[in-house]
């Protein structure tokens, strides 16, 4: 691969990187990009395909499936494949065809990965022809958005499947069916929305989606899920991303690897998370029993399977942070190989230093979004808005440090020191409207700050616009400390209320 691209016409795209970067190298070369693509899936098949039958042929039937060590054939027992009532393996075949089927379609992928990668266009030009679907720039948002489209879409279609295989093809394998689980179909699956989506907030447990404990949810669930994904596929397709996505996001092939290596590793810590905790829909019949990863001094199948999730979602995880300071970074044009990290910017004592983070466009928004800089509010709002942040965090450290934490006056005394810092701070703020904003007889230019630092608004920088502030912020500071009081002295009513 290193020496086709090497040769390649469009040597000013290949970026100046060594081998270790991988496909790095090919991110402006869609052809070859696609050939990569298409080669991993091939390897994915392969691996699947080869390892279910290595698995299959070290299968014991007289010892668990667990306790062997298998990852793959427990995942197509839990579908209903070869299974008896109680788990038993009754038929090893259905396995034999599967992984047969995944060595053939690795065949089929992997020529055509050679084909790109060796014989097929360089970039693939974006243009009406069929060919032409699968050119891009990464520039080109709309194109990005309905690529976008086409994997939700995919998506969506791969959770339909599994409820077809539930309702139609046979059903899934149910551990409280009958006497230690059995294969029955999901005839009526659950399409309530509350009581689908109650387990995004914990309603049916505090494990949170892994509560669930009935296939009928899960069904239900995934008939959710493809349908959502099915709409935003068809959405995204058909529309531009807005302008506030725009703006924050970046686009770029850096960034987008940033953004999908990303939710690969929020996959695959849930993954684990769900591995550990559920036996519904990982029967303790073929990943071995909750609570452990270990069954008489051998790693369970769910050991195994929890573990290399977790391992593979901090790698993923450290994979986003880089590539995402990286991508952020090149936008706000530092070069890492010129050793770019810090940038003085502007008047060098107005003291302001641009990083790859300060300097991102999500920075710039959330600063502009504090109340301090955030246009349309009057100065009185604005110092009622900080004041009650204030004066609700300050009363804390005072209660629960103070040397009276014990007592039972500790939160009344935590309301008066925050209530006594509030009007300190008010005084200061007073001395310093009345420094910085005093009329003057000449106006001294002020330097223009770079767009990394957000202007305050014009109304705060006169006496009058600073004092209204500083009203604001003392009213706001004393009633966030009155209403943070109020909540500690009511903490046995709440749970009064929740036990109930």
């Amino acid at each position: 691969m290193t020496a086709v691209i090497a040769e390649s016409q469009y040597t000013a795209r290949i970026p100046n990187v060594g081998w270790w970067a991988g496909n790095f190298r090919l991110v402006n070369l869609s052809g070859k990009l696609l050939g990569a693509h298409i080669a991993h899936a091939a390897l994915i098949l392969l691996w699947a395909g080869g390892m279910t039958l290595f698995e299959l042929s070290r299968y014991n039937p007289d010892l668990p499936m667990y306790f062997q060590g298998l990852i793959l054939l427990p995942h197509l027992a839990t579908l209903g494949l070869g299974v008896g009532a109680g788990g038993e393996i009754i038929d090893t075949y259905p396995y034999l065809v599967i992984g047969v089927m995944h060595l053939v379609s690795s065949a089929v992928l992997g020529a055509g990965g050679i084909y790109h990668s060796l014989l097929g266009p360089e970039v693939l030009q974006d243009n009406p022809t069929f060919a032409g679907l699968f050119g891009y720039e990464w520039k080109d948002f709309d194109k990005m958005t309905t690529i976008l489209g086409i994997h939700l879409t995919l998506l969506g279609i791969g959770a339909l499947l599994l409820v077809a295989k539930a309702m139609f093809w046979g059903g899934l394998f149910d551990p409280w069916a009958g006497v230690g689980g059995d294969v029955r179909v999901i005839a009526h699956p659950t399409l309530n929305p509350l009581k689908i989506y109650g387990y995004l907030f914990g309603a049916w447990g505090p494990e949170g989606m892994a509560a669930v404990n009935n296939l009928e949810d899960v069904v239900g669930g995934h008939i959710w899920v493809g349908l959502i994904l099915i709409a935003g596929g068809i959405f995204h397709i058909l529309t531009k991303p807005f302008g506030w996505a725009r703006k924050i996001l970046i686009y770029s092939g850096e960034a987008y690897l940033s953004y999908s290596i990303g939710a690969a590793a929020y996959m695959a810590f849930f993954a684990a998370y769900f591995i550990s905790v559920n036996n519904t829909v990982y029967p303790e019949v073929f990943y071995g029993p909750l609570g452990t990863l270990e069954v008489s001094g051998n790693i369970s199948s769910r050991g195994w399977l929890a573990v290399f999730h977790f391992v593979f979602g901090v790698l993923f995880l450290s994979g986003h942070i880089w590539h995402a300071i990286r991508a952020r970074a090149i936008e706000a044009g530092f070069d890492f190989k010129k050793g770019d990290m810090v940038q003085p910017l502007g008047y060098p004592e107005s003291g302001n230093l641009a990083t790859p983070i300060n300097s991102s466009d999500f920075t710039l928004n959330f600063l502009k979004n504090l109340p301090i800089y955030r246009p349309g509010l009057s100065s009185l709002s604005r110092g009622l808005e900080i004041g009650m942040a204030h004066g609700y965090w300050l009363i804390g450290p005072f209660a629960k440090l103070g040397p009276l934490r014990d007592s039972t006056a500790a939160n009344l005394v935590g309301l008066l020191a925050a209530s006594g810092l509030i009007v300190i701070l008010t005084i200061c703020l007073s001395i310093y409207g009345t420094v910085s904003y005093k009329e003057q007889l000449q106006t001294i230019p002020r330097p223009a700050f770079v767009n990394t630092v957000p202007n305050v608004p014009e109304t705060l920088k006169t006496t009058e616009g600073w004092s209204q502030f500083t009203v604001g912020f003392l009213i706001g500071g004393i009633g966030g400390a009155i209403f943070a009081y109020l909540l500690l002295n009511s903490l046995d009513v709440f749970a009064a209320i929740a036990n109930n």
